[in-house]
């Protein structure tokens, strides 16, 4: 059982077991109660930058707040269809979950370097420790996602042992080889 899993993988789907309820608790607190939800630590460097860079009105910053929300609930649900597909071995052992995860780290990514910039520029310094530790959590996740070479399939009778993922993945080598 454990022979069949990539180390992306299993890292991805701890990522998951992180962002699913971090995420979904800090998005359902915008959607909930706006105002207040938008001035716990997760959130507060969208809130306090558009107030001090760009003069935002109440309503304008809960719209942000919302659409901040509904991006953080899109990488909830990418991790969350990831982490279906991890539980099948034929699609976790072929990469086909890896659709799923690169979106969820993707659009993570950009959640949280715009947010920890955003931190930095207000001074909220614990914020910005929060923000940059997932981001580096997330592109530790990537730099495994790019690096890991692909699993071998089991020999058949009297062949040699194939790359579990055949089209598309040069590694180091050329396209030729």
């Amino acid at each position: 059982m454990i022979q069949n899993w990539r180390i992306s993988s299993f890292n991805g789907a701890l990522l998951a077991c992180y962002f699913i309820p971090t995420w979904t608790i800090a998005a359902f607190r915008i959607m909930i109660s706006p105002l207040q939800g938008v001035y716990e630590r997760p959130n507060v460097a969208l809130v306090l930058f558009l107030n001090d860079h760009l003069q935002l009105g109440t309503m304008s910053t809960v719209r942000y707040a919302w659409l901040m929300a509904l991006g953080k609930l899109t990488v909830v649900a990418f991790f969350a269809v990831f982490l279906m597909f991890t539980t099948r071995a034929s699609i976790r052992q072929s990469g086909g979950c890896d659709e799923a995860l690169s979106m969820a780290l993707g659009l993570g990514s950009f959640i949280s370097f715009a947010s920890m910039i955003m931190a930095a520029k207000v001074g909220q310094a614990a914020v910005v420790q929060l923000h940059a530790t997932e981001l580096l959590l997330m592109l530790g996740t990537v730099v495994l996602i790019v690096f890991e070479p692909p699993l071998l399939r089991l020999p058949a009778a009297g062949g040699r042992a194939q790359p579990a993922r055949d089209a598309g993945f040069y590694g180091l080598s050329s396209p030729s080889s």
